[in-house]
């Protein structure tokens, strides 16, 4: 399978977007084997700001209008509850939205940008998509994340080399509620960091604490920056770790 000749069999699809390096690589390729594409971005408390302007903006570089579902992933009882299958309560909730909403716009197949590098054998999410008949074309063709990145370098797609980015439930223990409030603080914080000029990391919780995860080649500079850290993000955590262990 190639993802020309997806399309060519898929030839109308509705696409999860989140403006990620998969997603964005996903839909560019759909418009340029000649498919109807439509990109429906759910926006939830688990998405930042930015992730959002990311998707707008690359909808916007490709010419396709991007459909934006409003939720509140927080009334989900389940969800909140934050278990350890949480993520397929939460998939399962916002897929069936954008199903709902894709049928209604004509669009019966769905697609997602899970990749040939994503395992897939423990993640509840996954399970949630598969009972929602929700295609991976990019799975289907082998494409892993390297060459993903390399393709869409070439395309031009200021996605290329954007960190992966989890949502921010992640960030939260499993068996910990979550709350508006803390997503917004880790929000904020990582906001902070990513002003001061650190791409790929971590703000995770830890009870009242900010745990903050670095890739091993930007440790260094945050602990030589660990005061100005410290004091940028004293609003929303009073104790801050710089965990040892690199992402």
């Amino acid at each position: 399978m190639t993802l020309e000749t997806f399309f060519r069999e898929n030839p109308k699809v509705a696409i999860g977007f989140s403006g990620g390096v998969d997603s964005s690589y996903l839909l560019y390729a759909a418009k340029k084997y000649g498919a109807d594409i439509r990109p429906y971005y759910i926006k939830s408390a688990f998405q930042p700001t930015f992730e959002y302007e990311d998707a707008k903006k690359l909808a916007a570089q490709l010419g396709i209008e991007m459909v934006t579902i409003y939720h509140d992933v927080l009334k989900n009882p389940q969800v909140v509850a934050n278990p350890a299958n949480r993520c397929y309560y939460c998939k399962s909730t916002l897929f069936s939205l954008l199903k709902e909403r894709a049928k209604e716009d004509g669009y019966f197949v769905i697609i997602d940008g899970t990749n040939a590098s994503d395992d897939v054998s423990d993640r509840p999410g996954m399970k949630a998509l598969t009972e929602l008949s929700v295609k991976s074309p990019l799975r289907e063709a082998g494409l892993t994340k390297t060459q993903i990145r390399q393709l869409s370098k070439e395309a031009g797609l200021f996605t290329w080399d954007k960190p992966a980015y989890a949502c921010l439930a992640t960030r939260i223990p499993t068996n910990q509620t979550i709350t508006q409030e803390m997503l917004e603080k880790v929000e904020q914080a990582e906001g902070i960091l990513m002003e001061m000029g650190f791409s790929d990391f971590r703000v995770r919780v830890y009870h009242e604490a900010a745990r903050i995860q670095w890739k091993e080649e930007e440790l260094a500079t945050a602990v030589e920056k660990r005061e100005e850290i410290r004091e940028k993000l004293l609003p929303y955590f009073q104790i801050i770790f710089f965990d040892t262990e690199v992402r």
